[in-house]
């Protein structure tokens, strides 16, 4: 399974066995260099062009490579390689004697070289070394990641909480000081104002929460076998609640079987929830929510439609921005901390799928999730 992040640095934890690329003309060098790395998925083709015609249909973590061959050498084939993922992954095997390759190569940014004739013991440890660079790249740009998160959430927590705990306080010094007696209106008023307040309040520390545990303890992701169908009827069962409070009518149409897929199920939740509590709170009392869902020939589909207020074009653009929250004043929503659209579009794409909202003012909103099928086996699926 290929996960992309498009606007945040990769977050999945990457549990696959590393794939690497053989490249030698010579058929005894890459049986040699197959067998010595067994502990690895190993690829094969005997010159440059073959390789790019590999890297275009499949992903690969390391590329060996020889630099004498004939159609495209090594060195025009670590170019072209380093010009389209400077982040990719090269050995390059030479000669003893062929110091002017070297530098060349190092010009061209490989990653280690290897001597021939190839000493198995060094083949290995190279292969090794360089894949535990890759990943602990890959652990300094999460915790940077993490960091900046942390930095950004920290910030917005303490903006947040100060609104709320301020008029608190206000209030309550308000009736302290005894200008106010029980027949006084504006007594009821501040007893409501601090009650509307201590709800608000409850509500931030109840996401704030919520964000803590998902994007900020659990920032790697675990993807595992799951089935998308009991992923919605779990997060529905969950809003429950919430929608009976409110008064509105649940429909749902999630009909068929659903083959069982590799994902990060707290992921693929979170953004489900999102996008359900998103409908409810703007969705009017006695009003309608949702949730359908289709298995395609090669993806999954999963809409949740309100005949809430609807949005303009304008605020449609940026809902899934960092931070961005409807106006209040013409909504009258509890306002968040503006990040469970902007975390549910960065979740479905780390699953290699897409997040789409349709919006029109004074008809509604709908939003449709789509996911590639990639599921285990065709003879697996659930019907619960």
């Amino acid at each position: 399974m290929r996960l992309e992040m498009r606007e945040e640095p990769q977050l999945l934890q990457q549990t696959e066995t590393p794939t690497i690329l053989v490249v030698d003309d010579e058929e005894i060098i890459r049986d040699i260099c197959v067998r010595t790395l067994k502990n690895y998925r190993t690829l094969q083709a005997e010159n440059g062009q073959e390789a790019l015609r590999i890297l275009d249909h499949k992903k690969v973590d390391l590329i060996l490579v020889d630099v004498m061959m004939p159609v495209m050498n090594g060195l025009e084939l670590l170019q072209n390689i380093k010009e389209q993922d400077p982040e990719q992954l090269v050995v390059v095997m030479t000669g003893y004697a062929d110091k002017d390759i070297i530098l060349r190569a190092l010009k061209a940014r490989a990653d280690d070289f290897i001597h021939k004739p190839i000493n198995l013991l060094q083949l290995r440890t190279s292969i090794a070394n360089a894949l535990e660079k890759k990943d602990l790249r890959r652990e300094l740009v999460q915790l940077k990641q993490l960091d900046r998160i942390k930095s950004d959430f920290l910030g917005l927590i303490s903006h947040k909480l100060r609104t709320p705990t301020t008029s608190i306080s206000l209030f309550i010094q308000n009736l302290a000081s005894g200008s106010l007696d029980l027949e006084d209106p504006g007594f009821a008023s501040a007893l409501d104002a601090i009650c509307e307040e201590s709800e608000y309040l409850a509500y931030l520390i109840q996401d704030l929460l919520y964000y803590s545990d998902i994007i900020l303890q659990d920032c790697e992701g675990k993807a595992s076998r799951d089935n998308l169908k009991e992923i919605a009827g779990s997060v529905l069962a969950e809003k429950r609640s919430a929608i009976e409070k409110k008064g509105l009518i649940l429909h749902t149409t999630l009909a068929g079987n659903w083959p069982i897929v590799i994902v990060d199920r707290r992921r693929i939740a979170f953004a489900l929830n999102a996008l359900v509590d998103n409908a409810i709170k703007f969705t009017p009392t006695g009003g309608e929510i949702t949730l359908s869902g289709e298995v395609g020939e090669t993806e999954f589909s999963l809409t949740i439609a309100d005949n809430g207020p609807g949005i303009s074009p304008e605020e449609a653009a940026k809902v899934f921005e960092k931070f961005y929250q409807i106006d209040p004043q013409n909504t009258g929503q509890i306002r968040g901390f503006g990040l469970g659209l902007f975390y549910a579009r960065q979740f479905i794409r780390d699953h290699g799928g897409t997040i789409n909202l349709n919006s029109t003012p004074g008809k509604g909103t709908e939003i449709t999730i789509r996911l590639p099928r990639l599921s285990i086996t065709s003879s697996e699926s659930s019907q619960p």
